[in-house]
This record gives structure tokens, C-alpha cells and sequence, in this order.
């Protein structure tokens, strides 16, 4: 398929494709619009498409992060490269950040707006994840000479924010509060129950600015010893997850939703446009319904290589789905699970020279004790044992762990979980064996 031209898809098409994606959206895999340079792809989103996708109950933000790129980008007066991205110089990573979270600023802004995120609803999703009694009590110690003399030990974290939101919002100037109502005509309760949202954010803002500053002399510790944290490390995107978390809250039930599509779903969209009912029941039970698999298989069924192994006598729809996975285990599986290894074996060599934490070593499970010589041969097979120990915990599982639900975060401990997450990893199980393919 590598050596077929470019498939010429007619605009009104493309633009009908792109509209239902956007108003009909049950799945939150990206919808990749991959095309030749200069065909008009980002012009079609941004002059014709975006600003319907911003009507009604619909809310779109659009980040480029390819604008940092001065020496290659139109905001900067310079032209697109005429080769890949790839070969031009990276965007530093504090340009990104940046334009992330100010896109998703402006939708949680947006959402103040229309009433869907209010100052409780942040300050509960705060509270869930971050301590905030500490945070809270310095930030009204700088704001207020006397605050400290009275603030009270026993003052609950809700009466604290309670307070930082009302100095917040206090000091709101008049551009900012029409900002709010866009000079619509709204009753007093009303901007007062927005000026308290949008107080809320600043306050919540400014709680995980002054929780990373606490961090940084363990931030800048680690990099002068060479040591990794996971906790420190998710901490650098904690403003952009509790907006997202915000806005998935916030969002009206059947417009954000759906993690993936359920079989039932998936045979909705893919028969008969694109299976048979007999294919169909092969796809379902052998890959499930991931986006991904069905677009690679269709694909393969539309190649040449479909056609000539269907007018082999006795071939079947069957046949296709074995060659699909042996062509995953070969290109996906293989490579990951090497890659998988060599980070247990990373891991392994790092706890042997003292670069992990030894709380992070103290009790429980195998992979808490790695060998302690330095025997690359030893350390490989401990590394395989991990992986198939986890891999074949979370078959067991059948794939249903709901970590964030369940307050289990301690997985996130596990190398083998790290390093499966970090490779990007596909796994295969037989249901004959029970046992993943490596």
C-alpha cells in the first residue's frame, strides 16, 4: 500500500466527514486528517469548519504547536517547511505548555460562561486530588497581613476557599466582570455567580502554582542526581488535567462521553459500510472493537494482497485476520515488548546503583526485590518474569482496572506497568493459552 497514490477525497465530502466526526462524537481516539502538504487541510478546519464547531452546545479549542516554530510557521512571517517537521528544530516545550493551557483556559472560561463549571464543582475536583488546607492558608497569609492571626486551626478547607475565592473576586476589576457577561443583560445574582466561578479558577490556578514551587528544590535534587519521580514528573501537567477534568464534568451527557466504542457500537458504525455480518463476527471476537485495529484491517482488506490471497482456493475472511496479527506481532508486539524489557532492565540496574527511592523497595511484590549483581543474563530473566507476571494479572483482570476509581494509583509504582505505558505497547492474548504473545 506504500507505493498507491494519494486517494483525491472532493472537499464537500471531507467537509461532511469532518462535521459528523465533530457533532456526533462518541469516541475520544483522534480523527487524523493525513494528506500531502499544501491540499488544504488546516484551512478547511479553520476557515470553514471550526467556527461551526463552536455553535450550539458545542465547544472546540485549536492549539497549533508547530506556531512556536518561528523560523516555520505564517504567525511569524516565515513560510511552512517544505520538508517534514520532523527535520525542522523543536518548539521549546514551555511554548507548548503555554498554548495548552490557554486553550483550555478559554474553554473553561467559556464554560463559567454558560454555566456548566461553577466554583464548587472546582473546588470539589481540587480537593480530590490536591491537599489544599496548607496551600489555601499561604495564599491568604500573602494576600492579607492580617489573615494569619485570623485563620483558626480548625477552619475546614471549604471555608478556606470559601474566603480566596471572595478575595479573588473582590479584586475583579469592571473590564474583567463585562469580560464575564459580555454585556449581556444578566441580573446582579447572576454576575455575581460568575464573577465567583471565575474567581475560583484563578484561586485553583494559583494552588497548583504555589504547590510546583514547593516541589522545585526536589524537582531540582532529582535532575542533579539523576533520579526520576513519577509523582513529580505527573505533577508538571496538573493545571491542564484538572481543566480537562473540569470541562469532561462540565459537558452536557450524550456531547463528551464514551471511552472507546462498546461492540455494539462499533458494529453501528462498521456494518455493512465496511464489513459483512460475517466478517464482522470474526473482527468482534478475535480484536475487539478498537478504532485503530478496524481502520488497519480494512485497510489490508482493500489492498491488492487481499484480492490475492481470497482467489486462493479454500482462503477465507479468516485467513486476513491471521496475516493482520502476524503482522502485528512482527512490527508492534515484538519491538514493544523488547523496548518493555529493556526498561525493567534499566529499572533493575537503577535500584542495584541506589538511583530508586528504597521506600519505593521496602515490601510486597517481586518487583520490589530486583537481583542485586550485576548479571545482564539475571536481569533479563527477572525482567521477563514482571512483565509476563503483569500482563497476565491485568488478562486476568480482563482489562478492567478502573485505577483512578479506585484510589489505586500504587500500579503506577509497578516498572512493568511504567514501562508498557512509556512503550506504547500492544498485547496479544490467546484465548487457547490464556497467555499473552510476546
Amino acid at each position: 500500500m506504500v507505493n498507491k497514490t494519494w486517494r483525491i477525497i472532493p472537499r464537500p465530502l471531507l467537509e461532511t466527514i469532518l462535521n459528523n466526526h465533530a457533532q456526533h462524537h462518541r469516541v475520544p481516539q483522534p480523527l487524523i486528517l493525513h494528506g500531502p502538504r499544501g491540499v488544504g487541510k488546516t484551512t478547511l478546519i479553520l476557515e470553514r469548519l471550526l467556527e461551526r464547531w463552536n455553535t450550539g452546545p458545542h465547544l472546540t479549542g485549536y492549539v497549533d504547536f508547530a506556531q512556536p516554530i518561528e523560523s516555520h510557521h505564517p504567525a511569524h512571517g516565515q513560510s511552512f517547511p517544505w520538508t517534514s517537521w520532523s527535520n525542522c528544530p523543536p518548539p521549546p516545550l514551555p511554548a507548548l505548555q503555554t498554548q495548552l493551557e490557554r486553550c483550555l483556559e478559554s474553554m473553561a472560561q467559556t464554560g463559567v460562561k454558560l454555566g456548566t463549571i461553577t466554583s464548587h464543582q472546582i473546588f470539589t475536583t481540587l480537593n480530590k486530588w490536591h491537599g489544599l488546607n496548607a496551600t489555601l492558608r499561604r495564599i491568604l497569609q500573602s494576600n492579607s497581613k492580617s489573615s494569619k492571626a485570623a485563620l483558626s486551626d480548625k477552619v475546614s478547607n471549604s471555608v478556606l476557599w470559601g474566603r480566596a475565592v471572595c478575595a479573588v473576586s473582590a479584586r475583579l476589576n469592571v473590564d474583567e466582570v463585562d469580560g464575564i457577561v459580555e454585556g449581556g443583560k444578566v441580573s446582579m445574582e447572576e454576575v455575581a455567580y460568575f464573577k465567583e466561578a471565575m474567581a475560583g479558577l484563578r484561586v485553583a490556578k494559583e494552588v497548583i502554582r504555589v504547590q510546583q514551587g514547593w516541589r522545585r528544590n526536589a524537582v531540582r535534587d532529582l535532575n542533579r542526581v539523576g533520579g526520576f519521580s513519577r509523582s513529580l514528573a505527573n505533577s508538571a501537567t496538573d493545571w491542564p488535567c484538572l481543566l480537562l477534568e473540569l470541562l469532561s464534568s462540565g459537558a452536557e451527557i450524550d456531547y463528551f462521553q464514551a471511552f472507546g466504542w462498546t461492540p455494539q457500537e462499533a458494529k453501528m458504525h462498521m456494518v455493512d459500510d465496511y464489513f459483512s455480518p460475517s466478517e464482522w463476527n470474526v473482527v468482534v471476537e478475535v480484536l475487539g472493537p478498537s478504532p485503530r485495529h478496524l481502520f488497519e484491517l480494512y485497510a489490508l482488506k482493500q489492498s491488492n494482497f487481499y484480492q490475492k490471497v481470497m482467489d486462493e482456493k479454500g482462503s477465507t475472511f479468516e485467513d486476513i485476520v491471521d496475516a493482520y496479527l502476524a503482522f502485528l506481532q512482527v512490527t508492534v508486539v515484538n519491538p514493544a515488548m523488547d523496548k518493555a524489557l529493556s526498561l525493567l532492565q534499566k529499572f533493575a540496574n537503577d535500584a542495584r546503583n541506589g538511583k530508586i527511592p528504597k521506600d519505593r523497595l521496602r515490601f510486597g511484590a517481586p518487583w520490589r526485590h530486583p537481583p542485586r549483581t550485576d548479571n545482564p543474563a539475571l536481569r533479563l530473566e527477572w525482567a521477563k518474569l514482571q512483565l509476563m507476571d503483569f500482563v497476565q494479572s491485568l488478562v486476568n483482570t480482563e482489562f478492567g482496572v478502573n485505577y483512578l476509581a479506585d484510589c489505586s494509583l500504587e500500579i503506577l509504582d509497578d516498572p512493568s506497568c511504567v514501562a508498557l505505558v512509556e512503550c506504547g505497547s500492544n498485547i496479544v492474548v490467546s484465548e487457547d493459552a490464556g497467555e499473552p504473545g510476546f
